[in-house]
């Protein structure tokens, strides 16, 4: 791509997951995750939204020229850096387009890391305080995944057998920790997680986005690997693609099953060009914190559930239209709540642009309004589901075993007989009541809900970023006022 302004396609990422990383599951070594049964929809599913963005008519809204040397490359526009809110809204638009292609259920999409590194790059400041070497080692890498338009990936939680200990106190080998470093790099051995779509990506990132405390310098790092280095080591957990039944049967869990794994490094070296943080505490929290990493980060997390749940609430529209309640009081009042509930998770992403500022040059969401939604849709995400479950009743049991039963002629009748609705034809009504079941109630939709309420951290966790960030000094003048 660089000088020449070609955007990258599916093909071009699908022929650079072909490079030899080890992934295991279910025993086995994986030889090739774009053809592999656990794992190739969802890879053919990320490698369409590179397909998407080099469609002519899509250019100009997924991508951005970006200068490079020798000429500049046509990238996607998570890696814009806004300077305006025209600019900050023109790439929300293309984050949420590329989220519709999934109804936002690939959660660890390529814009996810791609956002928490251009806010990290945009506090760069905050790195130098660690030193030169490591700021200039971010921005290289920055340059490089961008040019590329790289799907980097990252684990950023350490395991914890025992809760009542901290990190550093964990058995041995079990946090991923510096054990050796010479004149060319660190060496890291022990386990991260969880690397959500790592199996699809090209680059994972390492660091530590819960706090670490003194005396922990060995845990204290921060670095980027691509995935086929040597003694680097997936281990998937199920995979909801591989026990689907057919596409038909599972429209989302056959195709958007991002999956999850265990990252093992054994021994595994980072040369010093590619090391961000190195043994300090302090600067593994703030890369996050005193960056913009965490706020851009979960920008992009908020933009992705505001699709997803208004894809969801077409679900509960459509459940309703489908079984014949629509027209009822009752179901039109929660309808209507659920379209409020809508409402707000996109107005909460539309306030924290309206509320942004300018730093350093660029234009930047509003962080409090960003740690605020998370603190809602945490909440709102379970009992949404919990909602539309409601409406549908029965409807979403009383459905065919498999694609297969309409294939003989005797249950394909009695099919067509049963499977009535108002709205549609028989196997239309069941086909739709499958993809609702595997949003809302299968294995696949229930690894959803734990998500939407964990991804971002504990609730205590987000409503501490609540009280941090918020403005309780101009509430707290509304009260003096009053009292004077």
């Amino acid at each position: 791509m660089t000088g020449r302004g070609e955007v990258k396609t599916g093909a071009d990422h699908l022929a650079a997951l072909r490079d030899g990383r080890e992934i295991y599951i279910d025993g086995e070594r994986v030889s090739d995750v774009t053809t592999h049964p656990a794992f190739r929809n969802a890879v053919h599913q990320v490698a369409a939204l590179y397909d998407h963005q080099a469609l002519p008519e899509n250019l100009e809204r997924m991508t951005f020229a970006a200068p490079v040397a020798g000429g500049y490359a046509r990238i996607n526009r998570c890696w814009q850096q806004p300077k305006s809110h025209a600019e900050l809204v023109a790439r929300r638009r293309a984050l949420s387009e590329w989220a519709e292609q999934s109804g936002g259920f690939l959660g660890r999409s390529p814009d996810h890391v791609a956002s928490s590194l251009l806010g990290q790059v945009i506090g760069i400041e905050v790195i130098r305080r660690h030193g030169e070497a490591r700021a200039q080692a971010l921005l290289d890498y920055f340059d490089e995944v961008r040019r590329h338009d790289h799907y980097v990936s990252y684990v950023i939680i350490n395991p914890q057998a025992d809760r009542n200990k901290a990190w550093g106190e964990q058995g041995e080998e079990l946090v991923a920790r510096i054990v050796d470093e010479d004149a060319e790099g660190i060496t890291v051995r022990g386990a991260k997680m969880l690397g959500t779509g790592a199996i699809m990506a090209n680059e994972l990132l390492v660091a530590n986005l819960q706090p670490l405390r003194p005396g922990e310098e060995d845990l204290a790092t921060s670095f980027a690997i691509p995935m086929a280095t040597k003694g680097l080591k997936l281990l998937s957990r199920k995979s909801y693609e591989a026990a689907a039944v057919s596409p038909r049967d599972n429209p989302l869990s056959a195709r958007f099953d991002e999956n999850d794994a265990l990252v093992w490094f054994e021994d595994v070296k980072v040369p010093w060009d590619r090391v961000f943080v190195h043994r300090d505490t302090d600067m593994c929290r703030a890369q996050f914190h005193d960056t913009l990493g965490h706020t851009f980060q979960n920008y992009q997390s908020q933009i992705r559930l505001m699709v997803k749940v208004r894809f969801l609430v077409g679900i509960a529209r459509r459940i309703a239209d489908t079984i014949g309640t629509s027209a009822m009081p009752p179901v039109r009042e929660t309808l209507g709540k659920l379209a409020a509930q809508a409402a707000m998770v996109e107005g909460m992403v539309v306030g924290m642009e309206a509320a942004g500022h300018l730093q350093d040059g660029y234009f930047v969401p509003n962080k409090h309004m960003m740690y605020a939604a998370q603190v809602l849709t945490q909440e709102l995400y379970p009992k949404l589901i919990e909602t539309i479950r409601g409406l549908a009743g029965g409807a979403l049991i009383m459905l065919p075993s498999s694609a297969r039963d309409g294939e003989n002629p005797e249950l394909a009748r009695i099919i067509g007989l049963t499977q009535r609705s108002p709205v549609s034809g028989a196997q239309e009504r069941v086909d739709f009541l499958k993809l609702a079941w595997d949003a809302l109630g299968s294995e696949f939709g229930s690894r959803h809900v734990q998500y939407e309420m964990f991804y971002a951290g504990a609730p205590f966790v987000t409503c501490a970023h609540s009280y941090r960030t918020y403005d309780w000094a101009a509430a707290g003048a509304l009260v003096d006022k009053m009292l004077a």
